[in-house]
């Protein structure tokens, strides 16, 4: 079953703050659907640097290109919103093995909840593999090059936060 608009597709995530990484999925996914809908995770539990309200609008200005490409947010069960958004696919990115195991038992789950909804795994390309928000954050703290690791407004965003503000 497909929306009324064709194959919808959502990628969930945290977002804190976008990546390089996180933009080459949705590089490669985009042609793939009708509508991808790139969707930050409000309430997480991880105390992340931005407000859900802030990665949004860092995603909208670093996806301003992509005409299928929805931005929005959710709360609460990701197979309740994608029903939501009428999606049968769910994009997640894997970028080692570690990240396998995780993503893995969260398909499981998603597949028991909502047997309709498939999950795509994408592989990080090779020069965004090593990627992560986390480690991004922590190399700008300890004052090192984030450059060609994020999109030049969210380092410039990710500077003013840490950097000029003492984060």
């Amino acid at each position: 079953m497909q929306a009324d608009g064709g194959l919808v597709a959502v990628y969930p995530g945290t977002f804190d703050p976008v990546t390089n990484g996180h933009l080459d999925l949705v590089q490669r996914c985009a042609p793939l659907v009708d509508r991808l809908v790139v969707s930050v995770l409000a309430h997480e539990t991880k105390s992340p640097l931005f407000s859900a309200e802030e990665r949004v609008d860092m995603l909208k200005v670093v996806l301003r290109g992509f005409l299928n490409v929805e931005i929005d947010f959710f709360d609460g069960l990701l197979i309740d919103y994608a029903r939501r958004k009428k999606a049968r696919l769910i994009l997640r990115g894997i970028r080692a093995i570690s990240d396998y195991e995780y993503e893995l038992q969260m398909a499981l789950m998603n597949r028991r909840l909502a047997p309709e909804i498939e999950t795509m795994f994408m592989m990080a390309g090779e020069a965004h593999s090593f990627i992560s928000s986390r480690l991004v954050k922590e190399v700008i703290r300890l004052g090192g090059n984030i450059s060609g690791l994020v999109p030049p407004s969210v380092e410039e965003v990710l500077r003013r936060r840490l950097l000029n503000q003492g984060g």
